[in-house]
């Protein structure tokens, strides 16, 4: 009984830290609108700029004065971040902030590593806080007590903050309806401004606070931001109460899940977040979202096939691309297979988000549970090639039915957080399913037939299906099923009110666009000889959304461009610089700010502005 107190009363410590996080996140949605995917470097950004500082000043002073400047310095470099970068795109597709703060993401890791080397930096124990108290017979350090205090104290902060003074209640009225705010004449741009500054605050303050209970390392950023979304998805977009409440309920499940439930901790808390949203599917103590600037997806020009000219220029790519083995070696081969199984991944994504306005953000599931069907197929049941690699795209093709069907009831980032949970439950299986899927590590000896077995024939058989699927993707779009899906997209009320199911639909075409992904997973699995649990996780999803946005969320199959771009520039980048990922951040960032629309997107306004272009003009 004793230890279970300390358990609990650990758990209550780490929901403090993460309660800081969250509610920054939520601040940050809640009013702008931007899913900040770099709010978890700015965490990490935090407890690195607390090392140094409590290094370079001595004493108690020291380490809390260390702790509150880290905390100012990288919120006063997140509001600079607001108003030089984000500001730029506030009126692009909700979503696409997402691809600002990838890149932003990637820029820090590699900054962290440049200043502070690739150590795990362990900080100093906060004086007056370095004993512990016995409670129940049990030691427990008193910095675990303080933390415990401090959740609730910064609770009450900010709940005095958004109800007693003006700034809060109009931080509050922008979170209910921004448009009408900004008819009241108030200056939305430095209000965003200063939310944006406060929610980084909290999170660096989480960061530089969490020092005395573990080392500041590269991986805080990540770990952090699937746990702070989890908290704000259950809480409650916007709730502060609501992020306090489900950081202390994801606490409590990571401190006893391994107790009492080992064999699924590490899913535990996306088991929750999923039965709290097929529950209540606006959190805990979340409203309504209020209507999107921009419907995702939609797009100013109506969309039409190819113009004659546009295809003829397209049979000559293709024709250039099917002889790129009589002129590459085996390595450019194997990346150009990469490539063109990526492509195709990511063009099944287009189809949710440009078509259904659907944005998934655990579309690796499809990936995955592909290469895992083609790869049991053929190592545990012996079956050829041929056979295995229709068992990946039915195998995800069961899962996308399974998930779509409790996702698609969903809208906004309450669906794109649903989808990531029904993910992290399928990488936990595939992780912890150990007799079947080997665990971690992975299914190996996974080779393809010999009648593809060259790098040469590989790439030629991966041509043609992607080919194949990124055209027969295309068409679903200019069919009447893809003409149905955009509009349900558009407005459920006229669409159902024209005998269009808007959860058939939408779940037809996660199903469609799951199958897709699983054969592209299944190629990959031939391709790298071998699968594991990565496949499913969450970088890869994250690469899907990257090139979608990346090609044009606007275009038809602009991830096609974003696919070959962002791979491409990625493996050469690793090849030839260590400092890849800051190279790449600001490539992603650099395009964000001139071309909103995407590579694809501005190429067709250029285009339409062009006379001798005019022919030319088209959403590719």
């Amino acid at each position: 009984m004793e230890f279970l107190v300390v358990q609990f009363l650990t758990g209550l410590a780490s929901a403090a830290s993460l309660f800081l996080a969250a509610s920054g996140l939520s601040i940050i949605f809640g009013v702008t609108r931007i899913v900040n995917f770099a709010h978890g470097a700015f965490y990490m950004l935090g407890a690195y700029v607390a090392v140094t500082l409590t290094e370079w000043w001595d004493g108690p002073l020291g380490f809390w004065g260390g702790v509150l400047v880290a905390a100012i310095a990288v919120a006063v470099l997140g509001a600079l971040t607001e108003v030089s970068l984000l500001r730029r795109i506030y009126r692009a597709p909700e979503l696409f902030q997402l691809l600002a703060t990838f890149g932003l993401t990637l820029m820090m890791q590699d900054i962290v590593l440049l200043v502070w080397g690739p150590v795990d930096l362990i900080g100093p124990r906060a004086p007056g806080f370095k004993g512990a108290v016995q409670i129940l017979g049990q030691q427990v350090p008193s910095y675990e007590l303080f933390l415990i205090v401090l959740g609730p104290a910064v609770l009450a902060v900010l709940w005095l903050l958004f109800h007693r003074t003006r700034w809060g209640v109009l931080v509050r009225a922008a979170t209910q309806d921004r448009d009408m705010v900004a008819a009241l004449g108030v200056n939305q741009k430095w209000l965003f401004t200063s939310v944006f500054a406060l929610g980084i605050f909290l999170a660096a303050l989480g960061g530089a606070l969490q020092l005395p209970r573990e080392a500041a390392s590269h991986n805080m950023d990540l770990r952090i931001i699937v746990e702070v979304f989890v908290v704000v998805v259950i809480g409650g977009l916007g709730s502060v109460t609501g992020a306090f409440l489900a950081a202390v309920i994801v606490s409590e499940l990571n401190a006893f899940g391994i107790l009492i439930l080992p064999k699924i901790s590490l899913v535990l808390v996306f088991i929750v977040m999923a039965a709290v949203l097929v529950v209540r599917p606006w959190g805990l103590l979340g409203r309504k979202e209020a209507a999107p600037r921009q419907v995702l997806g939609a797009t100013i020009h109506p969309w039409r096939p190819l113009s004659q000219p546009q295809r003829l220029a397209l049979a000559a790519v293709l024709a250039l691309a099917a002889c790129l083995p009589f002129v590459s070696g085996n390595y450019l081969l194997t990346v150009g297979s990469e490539i063109l199984i990526f492509i195709l991944f990511a063009q099944s994504l287009q189809l949710l988000m440009t078509v259904g306005g659907l944005a998934s953000f655990g579309h690796a599931a499809y990936f995955g549970l592909g290469s895992y069907g083609a790869a049991l197929a053929a190592k545990s049941l012996g079956l050829p090639m041929g056979i295995a690699l229709l068992a990946g795209p039915v195998l995800a093709l069961a899962g996308a039915f399974i998930f779509g069907w409790f996702s698609v009831r969903l809208a906004g980032v309450y669906f794109a957080m649903l989808t990531l949970a029904f993910a992290q439950i399928a990488w936990s299986i595939a992780f912890q399913w150990v007799d079947v899927t080997g665990g971690d590590n992975g299914i190996l000896g996974v080779w393809p037939a010999a009648l593809v077995g060259t790098p040469a024939r590989f790439y030629w058989f991966a041509f043609v299906v992607t080919v194949a699927g990124v055209f027969c993707l295309r068409a679903l779009t200019f069919s009447p099923f893809g003409y149905a899906l955009r509009a349900a997209r558009d407005s459920e009320l006229r669409a159902e009110a024209i005998g269009i199911d808007r959860r058939r639909v939408q779940l037809t075409a996660f199903m469609i666009a799951g199958s897709f992904a699983g054969i592209a997973g299944a190629l990959f699995a031939y391709l790298k000889g071998s699968v594991f649990p990565e496949t499913l996780a969450i970088p890869y999803s994250v690469d899907a959304l990257v090139m979608v946005l990346l090609g044009g969320v606007e275009t038809v199959s602009g991830a096609v461009v974003g696919a070959i771009v962002y791979k491409a520039l990625a493996i050469w980048l690793m090849s030839e610089t260590e400092m890849s990922k800051l190279v790449l951040g600001a490539v992603i960032v650099a395009i964000v700010v001139l071309s909103p629309k995407g590579i694809v997107g501005y190429l067709s306004d250029i285009a339409r502005r062009t006379p001798w272009l005019a022919a030319w003009s088209n959403k590719a």
